[in-house]
């Protein structure tokens, strides 16, 4: 049987790259630090580390060792927070993450249902779109060729198009639906504050279309973007779930030839899948999808 605290002092060095280090934040001596890995090594029967001028170098039998732990602790840290919930007589707890238009749509009703119907749950809302966070479940956008790390379950929750936002008195407000090569002359107002999926997703259209977009205002959120609109410095282009209300003097029209889409999607760890709230959260953000967006569902 591995010792935990070893395991965990594995980790810490690996991480820091340092005996030292490693030593000061595990409250330890560097003494203590190196007889805890030379036990493990006589424990595991691996190199674990080696020689690397004055310091150390983990072997990649180190590496490994030190990765896989991080599931073991991620499980630990859940009972420990079991037992915090138990001890506050809470009967459990359940972390949602999001992105900022899916919150702004989705989250609430969501959470309102949840409270209502689970009184005494720990809810944790984690605004994953910028802070990387492990949540329960997790809101997403998909990204080519990335698969979820980690034991999840991924469900499909709905194909979001992107939708040229113009004045309605610009020559484009007229039309049903306009090809996206027409936009290539046109001024654009950056909306995305990351080089991220959506951003990809809009990117690898525009080259489909044989151009690259010309941004002469950058944003950094979409309801800003298009209060530039408003003013005629250009166009912008956001997914159907950012547009929201908008002003009167502001309209949408659809996009072809290609049409941008990104693909928006649940995971859900499968430590928790069972667990009546989480069956319960995706119910409630696949019905909201279904009634509020029929025009996003993925399907029936």
């Amino acid at each position: 049987m591995l010792d935990i605290p070893r395991l965990r002092v594995l980790r810490a060095v690996v991480a820091t790259g340092s005996i030292r280090a490693s030593a000061s934040a595990l409250g330890y001596t560097p003494s203590a630090v190196s007889q805890q890995l030379a036990t493990l090594q006589r424990e595991t029967g691996l190199q674990l580390f080696e020689r690397s001028g004055r310091g150390i170098e983990p072997t990649p039998a180190g590496r490994t060792l030190a990765a896989e732990a991080d599931t073991l602790f991620e499980a630990f840290s859940r009972v420990e927070r079991v037992v915090g919930d138990l001890r506050a007589g809470r009967v459990g707890s359940l972390s949602i993450g999001y992105f900022g238009s899916a919150g702004a749509a989705w989250l609430a009703p969501t959470v309102a249902a949840l409270r209502a119907e689970f009184p005494d749950l720990r809810l944790e809302l984690l605004l994953t779109e910028f802070t990387p966070a492990d949540p329960d479940i997790d809101i997403f956008v998909e990204e080519m060729g990335v698969e979820r790390p980690g034991a999840v379950d991924v469900h499909r929750l709905a194909e979001d198009p992107y939708l040229a936002v113009v004045r309605v008195d610009d020559p484009l407000a007229e039309a049903a639906v306009v090809p996206l090569a027409e936009l290539a002359e046109r001024h654009w107002v950056d909306n995305d504050l990351r080089q991220g999926a959506c951003r990809q997703v809009l990117l690898n259209a525009c080259a489909q279309a044989g151009f690259s977009p010309s941004f002469v205002v950058e944003t950094h959120d979409y309801r800003t973007a298009m209060s530039f609109v408003a003013t005629g410095i250009g166009l912008t282009v956001v997914p159907a779930l950012g547009i929201g209300e908008l002003p009167e003097y502001l309209t949408t029209v659809a996009l072809a030839s290609p049409t941008p889409v990104r693909y928006l999607s649940l995971a859900v760890k499968k430590s928790i899948a069972r667990h009546p709230a989480a069956q319960r959260a995706v119910e409630l953000l696949e019905g909201l999808v279904r009634a509020a967006n029929p025009e996003l569902a993925d399907g029936p």
